[in-house]
This record gives C-alpha cells, sequence and structure tokens, in this order.
C-alpha cells in the first residue's frame, strides 16, 4: 500500500454537506412586502399570535432581500424582508409530509431520521398542500385534552374549515384524545400524531423548519 511521507497523515476529500435551510429571525417589528422592495402587505409582531418569537423559513433570496414564508401571509405566498433586519440561522432538518401514505418524515439532508403515522384532514376539509414552516412549539394541556401532549403550530391556514367550526384556521402538527384518528383521514385539518413522536419532535426542531406537504 502506498503511505505519504513519514509523519504526514493521508487526506481525503470530504462531501461537502447539502444546503442548510435558513431561517430568519426579526431584530424588530418589522413589515413584509409583496416583492423585493414592493409595497408592504403584513406586518410580523415581536412576538406570534402564541407567543414565540417570529422564525421566518426562508424559502428565496434576490440581492439584499429574502421571500419567507409567514403565517401573516396567505397560504404559498412568500412576503419579502430585508436582510438586515433579520439575524439568520439554519438547520438541516425538514419535515415531510404525505397525505396519501398518512405519513410524517423527519429528515436530515433529505435522509429520514424518523417516520411517523399521522391522521389527516377529512375529505371536507383537506390538510393543505405546500410549503410551510414551524411557528409554535407548545404544550397541549393548555389548549385541551384533544391536543395530546404537545402541539407543533405551522405557518399555513385551513381554507376549507367545517361547518360550525367555532376554533381558529392555523394547521398544527398535535396529538390527540382519539387515538384511533391517527392514520385516518378525520381531522379539520390538522395532522394527528402519537406523543412519543411529538416530544421526539420538539426535542429537535427549531422553529422556522420548513414542513412539505403532498398529497
Amino acid at each position: 500500500c502506498l503511505a505519504g511521507p513519514a509523519g504526514a497523515a493521508l487526506e481525503y476529500p470530504v462531501p461537502p454537506e447539502p444546503p442548510a435551510f435558513s431561517i430568519a429571525h426579526p431584530r424588530h417589528p418589522l413589515l413584509l412586502h409583496d416583492r423585493p422592495g414592493g409595497k408592504p402587505v403584513a406586518f410580523v409582531s415581536e412576538r406570534t399570535e402564541f407567543g414565540s418569537r417570529p422564525a421566518l423559513a426562508v424559502v428565496k433570496v434576490h440581492g439584499r432581500w429574502l421571500g419567507v414564508t409567514a403565517t401573516e401571509l396567505p397560504n404559498r405566498r412568500l412576503g419579502w424582508v430585508r436582510r438586515g433586519d433579520v439575524r439568520l440561522s439554519s438547520t438541516h432538518l425538514s419535515l415531510r409530509v404525505d397525505l396519501s401514505h398518512r405519513l410524517l418524515v423527519l429528515e436530515r439532508n433529505g435522509i429520514p431520521v424518523r417516520r411517523m403515522k399521522v391522521g389527516v384532514g377529512r375529505s371536507g376539509s383537506p390538510t393543505p398542500v405546500g410549503r410551510s414552516a414551524v411557528t409554535d412549539k407548545l404544550s397541549g394541556s393548555r389548549y385541551g385534552p384533544y391536543y395530546g401532549c404537545c402541539i407543533l403550530a405551522l405557518s399555513s391556514h385551513q381554507t376549507n374549515l367545517p361547518v360550525g367550526w367555532t376554533g381558529g384556521d392555523r394547521i398544527a402538527i398535535h396529538g390527540t384524545n382519539a387515538p384511533a384518528s391517527i392514520g385516518a383521514a378525520a381531522s379539520a385539518g390538522c395532522l394527528h400524531a402519537g406523543d412519543g413522536d411529538l416530544r421526539f419532535l420538539l426535542r429537535r426542531i427549531p422553529l422556522g423548519t420548513p414542513v412539505f406537504i403532498h398529497s
């Protein structure tokens, strides 16, 4: 076998790590614009409606402007913020939801880390597809026993609420006091998961983690 010069270590190329997902943390309350340098269309406060510090998933970059997902905007619409108005962090984690197989997958660098069976929206109120992001990590007991242990609030909204629905329109991944709904199409649009899976996610993913939901 070949050896390097005495005392020298052989060096092997290290494959580059896949690009991380960027997360924008506002330095102060800020405006979201409809395009880079465009008109303001929404306002991001110092706290989310559930009390967390905002963490906006970055989807596009255009010069000094960042296109982000935000719950202040309709589903699948980006808001644009100035790079200098936010602090950036990153994550290699993402969540992918396959509605037809009722499966939630935590991925790191595109590689599955954990697969979880989930309940999904029923036919009249299907879970909305598209790109979303985690906005809050909450205790389920604060909101009622039907949320199980934990809630991961997402930036997306339910646009097909059931008739007579009195709750909000925010989509979330949360526990349930009806275990039979896990793996079924039985919810008003949210994703129902087991408490063990939710606790696993809460320990690992940061706010702003991207969520990709497809049918």
